[in-house]
């Protein structure tokens, strides 16, 4: 099972920003050959076939660090989570459940672009199971609740299908944060004929840098740097819309501008 050093670096971050089950889950993902010859294939078709950007390891990685990163602030806020809330689980199984589906959501890509989401829960159901199975070995109940928290969190990774918990917000606007530069440079790169959705790529190419950090009046604050104003198409037509429909969405600042200019604030 060969890594990028790319890989290497996201995982050593993720593991400096959770513990406990949370961590143990992500440790045997990141150790597992089939899920990652699963990410990787998912990349391949994504990339190769069908022309996207990166869907694979890397991507899948750097969503979760993002989720998690809002997890924790809005912890340190005081804010619970919707299972807390419910008072049928902790801020750890939260965390766990936020963790396993941002790694394995983008699996339905090495099928086909249309419903992945639902390809990817038909592929990481057995996964799932046989994780949680390892975490929580005798407590069916909580083995139950996760597995649909994490369902959630893979289904409505794309903002097409309501969602209704916080872990699954947070699934779905790191997915959208992960949206800097890098990200489209090999598409980029592969195919240099102009087409129809090209103002995708350019805008993503002009991404420089997305923070994701507390905030001056909310827990979240999450600020976009661009090069160029056509990044703005990126904001307007991918984040946005998947914040307006997380409910994470009255916890979060969003600001988006040209490197050296007053950031659009947006919420």
């Amino acid at each position: 099972m060969k890594k990028s050093p790319k890989e290497i670096s996201l995982e050593n971050t993720l593991k400096r920003n959770i513990s406990g089950i949370a961590l143990r889950a992500a440790e045997i993902i990141f150790d597992d050959p089939e899920i990652h010859a699963m990410q990787e294939f998912a990349n391949t078709v994504s990339i190769k076939r069908l022309g996207y950007n990166d869907h694979g390891p890397v991507h899948m990685k750097k969503s979760a660090l993002n989720a998690i990163k809002m997890c924790n602030l809005l912890k340190a806020a005081g804010v619970e989570m919707t299972l807390q809330r419910e008072l049928c689980a902790s801020y750890e199984d939260s965390l766990t459940a936020v963790t396993i589906a941002s790694l394995l959501h983008d699996l339905g890509m090495s099928i086909a672009r249309e419903d992945h989401e639902l390809y990817s829960i038909t592929l990481a159901m057995p996964i799932v199971e046989r994780i949680l199975l390892e975490l929580y070995p005798e407590d069916l109940e909580t083995r139950v609740i996760i597995k649909s928290t994490v369902l959630e969190g893979i289904a409505g990774h794309m903002a097409t299908r309501k969602i209704h918990s916080l872990e699954a917000g947070l699934v779905l606007i790191g997915d959208g944060c992960d949206m800097e530069k890098g990200r489209a440079r090999i598409p980029t790169l592969l195919n240099t004929t102009p087409k129809v959705g090209d103002i995708h790529r350019y805008s993503a190419s002009s991404i420089e840098k997305v923070h994701i950090r507390k905030g001056e009046v909310k827990p979240i604050c999450i600020q976009v740097v661009m090069s160029e104003s056509v990044g703005f198409f990126q904001i307007e037509e991918v984040l946005f819309p998947k914040i307006k429909i997380s409910p994470v969405m009255p916890y979060i600042e969003l600001l988006a501008g040209v490197e050296g200019e007053e950031p659009l604030k947006y919420l």
